[in-house]
């Protein structure tokens, strides 16, 4: 039995982590062992976002899509999948790098949540200052 053939590809944000696997295919995403629409409880703006980096090359019909994810929220997770299909895209097709790269599609979001300090009620957020 021959294994399948695939591109993978890494994408992190905030606290979510996806790990993406493009085979040839008809253009089925799955998340996670569920179809992409269950598990985004039918979200169809973030599902398009999800595909957004094939839409841009037109291969959404070229491959099928299976990504592992988990920790953080459901917008951190969608974005760690747009990042990780679109590194897998660039590993057989390095062609497609500098418009994926042009759209900024291959950049992370280093944003994270800051830690809440001692003393404070939150990040930063102090009790208010009387002078008198």
């Amino acid at each position: 039995m021959a294994e399948a053939k695939y591109a993978y590809g890494l994408g992190r944000r905030k606290a979510a982590t996806a790990r993406a696997r493009l085979y040839k295919g008809k253009g089925n995403v799955t998340i996670n062992d569920k179809p992409a629409a269950d598990y985004l409880d039918g979200n169809t703006t973030m599902l398009a976002e999800i595909t957004d980096p094939l839409a841009l090359v037109n291969k959404q019909k070229d491959f099928d899509v299976t990504v592992r994810v988990s920790g953080g929220g459901l917008s951190g997770q969608v974005d760690a999948i747009k990042l990780a299909i679109a590194k897998a895209l660039t590993v057989d097709h390095s062609d497609l790098r500098s418009t994926l790269k042009k759209a900024e599609f291959l950049k992370r979001d280093p944003r994270e949540k800051e830690r809440k300090k001692y003393g404070l009620r939150s990040a930063r957020k102090r009790e208010q200052y009387s002078k008198r």
